[in-house]
This record gives structure tokens, sequence and C-alpha cells, in this order.
């Protein structure tokens, strides 16, 4: 594994994505749409659970989270014009930042640090799957959906973990790199930062659909 096999590899997966994300924005189609969501969702679980099979698994995740993207950023795009460029940059923009501030030591993924961020990613995933359970019974967690304060807070808080997990994504490639990991790593430490990049993304959208349907 090398940092320049795992960097090369993340930019495969990230043109692949949006790839796969413009014939979606083009050609809007929710079964596709759909499809693209539950099929990355497998594909991601399989990943996790055969690492070996990485090189394989993580080119296919790429398409089909892009055919999600595409459909969704269309969506959003189509009740709040400018909202996809701006949730593009932004991800961009906190991706490089956060690089940055890793790679000048201005944060350090401590113990305690990947415990906190651990803790608190656990966290949200754990209310996300409560109000989905909920929403079988026509019900959900109030507010956090919605664009008051505490919903807006909420998302805010969300985007801060989001970007924060990029930082263990770092230093996971760091580790496999100078543990001499195997070349497969490459792929599976790409495949952590799609993760992120895509929930961050999302959680952008989120957060700057309830800013605007303020206004």
């Amino acid at each position: 594994m090398t940092l320049e096999g795992a960097v090369n590899k993340t930019g495969i997966g990230l043109f692949l994505i949006m790839t796969a994300a413009y014939f979606t924005w083009t050609n809007p189609s929710p079964p596709i749409m759909i499809g693209g969501a539950i099929g990355g969702l497998v594909i991601a679980l399989v990943t996790i659970f055969k690492k070996t099979w990485a090189p394989f698994t993580v080119p296919i995740y790429a398409i089909l989270e892009g055919l999600f993207l595409g459909g969704i950023s269309r969506f959003f795009e189509d009740s709040f014009p400018g909202i996809a460029s701006q949730a593009i940059f932004l991800t961009l923009g906190i991706l490089g930042a956060l690089l940055l501030a890793y790679k000048s030591k201005i944060i350090k993924p401590t113990e305690n640090f990947k415990l906190g961020i651990a803790a608190a990613t656990g966290g949200i995933f754990l209310i996300y799957m409560i109000n989905i359970i909920m929403g079988f019974f026509g019900s959900g967690i109030p507010m956090i959906h919605e664009s008051g304060m505490i919903g807006i807070g909420f998302s805010v808080f969300v985007v801060i973990i989001a970007s924060l997990n990029l930082v263990l994504d770092f230093d996971f490639i760091e580790q496999g790199v100078e543990r001499g990991a195997p070349k497969y790593m490459e792929w599976y430490g790409a495949f952590g930062l799609l993760v992120t990049l895509i929930w961050l993304y999302l959680e952008i959208l989120r957060l700057l659909a309830k800013l605007q349907s303020r206004n």
C-alpha cells in the first residue's frame, strides 16, 4: 500500500461517481436513483466484510452511489437553484482544508479524538435508524428535519462530525502505508474516503436546503 496509490484510487472513485451522477442528473429516474442507493449500500457492506474484494467492489460502489447522487442532487436543484454546485464546492473546500490541517499537524487524531468522533458518528447513525423505523409507522423524530433552529443546529452538528471523519480516513490511509498494508488496502482506504465524502455532501445539501427554505 502506498500513499500515491490510495490517492489515485480515490481519484478514480470520484471520477466514476461524477460520471454516473451526470447520467441521472441529465436523465432523472427515481427507479435508477433508488436502485443506486440500495445497490450501493449492499456493495458497501460486502466491501466492509470482504476487504480483499475492494479492488472490484469499490468501483461498482462508486458508480451506484453516483447514480443516486445525480438524481438526489437534481431534486434539490429543482427546488433550490444553485444548491448542488454550492454543496460540491463546500465539500471539496472542507476536504482541502482538513487535509491541510492534518498534514500540518493542526489536527492530531489522538485516541481520544478517534473515540469521540466514533461515538458521535454512532449516535447520529442511531438517530437516523430510529427515525427510519418511526417513519414506517407514519412518525419521526420531531424538528431535526425541519428548517427551525433545532433542525439547522442538528444539521450543522452532523456536517461537523462528517467533516472530522475525513481526518480518521486520512489517518487510516497513513497508518496503512506505514505498516505496509497489502496493495488492496489502497482501494479500501479510498472506499472510506468516498463514503465520508458522500455523507458530507448529502448533509451539506440538507443544511443548505434548510437555510434556503427559511428565505
